[in-house]
């Protein structure tokens, strides 16, 4: 019986993830180890400044770094949080998963652990991240992420930073089209301050019909110290069960894990739904759960995004967005395209 052909899913990001992957998995390596050297390639470029090496810093101009895998065969999945120092993120996890029976290393312990095997010790901001930074610490008011009591239960007013999103734009890449300031703030009065909260993420199916995922992140930006968001979270930022498929998820990390979002999705494959489909009924849960004022827009909808990714057993992708005008990446076998995504909300158009 011939082998199936491999398929990968990703976010808007992973085209040379994707890529790279296809070469190790032609070159006889596994598809996990496929999708950690592929993200690889993401964390090794300064330009992306949301994964890796020149991504966006916390708020003390520090960059931290989140990251997670998981095997489906295993059933194991490890990563780290709040890395330091080390770009290579996935990696790490990837060495936590194999040699250690633990499954979550944070903050200094995740880098020694890092250090201890080898991975270079370097300062991760490049000069543009690091301009980024000092143009935010130059525009701070009220537009970091801290918020006062009274929003944390009511909530009315601008929206939190961390979650602020124009529904028809993505905040997934800073310097792309779909780049997102602040609440309040139009791109033409900050320029020089770069947001993101987003994250590369790839659930890849092999030959063998095994599942496998991995995620990566330098997390919100100008985030407080020690913030972790959904990525390296096993059932938040990505899962995959061995026997239905394999999820992940980007964009506002903290209503994801409310959900516990991307083993939501592959319990609602496993219930039967496609792969678009369980996307779209975990969008909808978190819409309906989102009950911060500050976290809502005037047509009550979330003003923040999220995007899940789906890759059921038998090959089968789908992908959806809290708004309209998003987009990801899938590959089958050498051919990788780009998609759209399905989504919960369209785009409201001005009406004068």
């Amino acid at each position: 019986m011939s082998q199936r052909t491999c398929v990968m899913i990703s976010s808007w990001n992973g085209v040379p993830a994707a890529l790279r992957a296809g070469e190790v998995i032609a070159g006889g390596g596994g598809m996990l180890e496929a999708l950690v050297r592929g993200i690889g390639v993401v964390e090794d470029d300064p330009e992306e400044m949301s994964v890796g090496y020149g991504g966006l810093p916390n708020e003390d101009g520090v960059v931290e770094l989140d990251a997670a895998v998981m095997d489906g065969p295993m059933h194991r999945g490890a990563a780290v949080a709040g890395l330091r120092g080390v770009r290579s993120a996935a990696a790490v996890a990837l060495e936590v998963l194999r040699r250690t029976d633990h499954s979550l290393l944070v903050g200094e312990g995740a880098r020694r652990f890092a250090l201890a095997l080898g991975f270079k010790d370097e300062d991760l901001l490049t000069p543009r991240s690091r301009k980024a930074w000092l143009d935010w610490k130059a525009s701070l008011s009220d537009r970091d992420a801290w918020i006062s009591p009274d929003q944390a239960t009511s909530g009315f007013g601008r929206a939190l930073w961390a979650g602020a999103a124009d529904p028809g734009t993505s905040p997934d890449s800073p310097d792309s089209p779909h780049a997102v300031p602040p609440p309040g703030q139009s791109r033409a009065a900050a320029p020089n301050v770069p947001f993101t909260f987003g994250t590369i993420h790839v659930s890849g199916l092999d030959a063998n019909s095994d599942l496998f995922a991995c995620t990566s992140t330098s997390g919100l930006s100008y985030k407080i110290a020690g913030r972790a968001g959904d990525s390296p979270i096993i059932g938040a930022g990505l899962y995959c069960d061995n026997a239905v498929g394999s999820a992940g998820a980007t964009g506002r990390g903290e209503s994801v894990m409310q959900v516990c979002g991307s083993h939501a999705v592959v319990a609602a494959m496993e219930a039967g739904r496609s792969p678009t489909d369980a996307c779209l009924f975990v969008l909808k849960k978190i819409a309906d759960r989102t009950r911060e004022k500050r976290l809502i827009d005037e047509h009550g909808r979330p003003n923040f995004n999220v995007t899940l990714y789906a890759l059921r057993k038998d090959g089968e992708t789908g992908s959806a967005s809290m708004h309209e005008g998003y987009e990801h990446v899938v590959a089958r076998g050498s051919a990788v395209e780009t998609r759209p995504c399905a989504f919960l909300f369209e785009k409201r158009t001005q009406r004068h």
